[in-house]
């Protein structure tokens, strides 16, 4: 169990990763001002969104599946667990609207400003605090 929680951790620092820099590279390539600029984004964006953040997802889900499985009786009644559920459902749904964001900035179909990419990536931050918060201190 021990190697799977390990491995599950590195791939959720990987996913994570990604999640914190691909909004960040929206905010740059929003504010690109010369098309080979936008079109390096572009190739970066779509690296770093289908060779990383993808699947770091894939592995995390796969490994925490795994990781439920060692010790079923006891997660299918962890609220704190459930809660942590719910975050990842989010971060899921946050991670492809990263993908549809990859594909209108590729596009060029993109409407949102600079300011509304640097909030957006802010909300992973939070999912990240509030997971951990769930998953160490287990409140409930």
């Amino acid at each position: 169990m021990l190697w799977v929680k390990a491995f599950h951790l590195v791939a959720v620092v990987c996913w994570f990763a990604a999640l914190f820099y691909l909004p960040r590279l929206f905010v740059y390539h929003k504010d690109a001002t010369d098309a080979v600029s936008r079109d390096r984004f572009c190739i970066m964006e779509r690296r770093l969104y289908r060779g990383i953040a993808t699947p770091s997802m894939i592995a995390t889900l796969a490994l925490g599946i795994w990781l439920l499985s060692f010790n079923w009786d006891y997660y299918k009644s962890a609220g704190w667990l459930h809660a942590k559920l719910v975050f990842v459902l989010l971060l899921i749904g946050y991670h492809h609207a990263c993908g549809v964001y990859v594909r209108r900035f590729a596009a060029g179909t993109v409407t949102r400003s600079g300011r509304y990419f640097r909030v957006f990536n802010e909300l992973p931050v939070i999912a990240l605090v509030v997971i951990s918060i769930l998953v160490i201190v287990k409140p409930f």
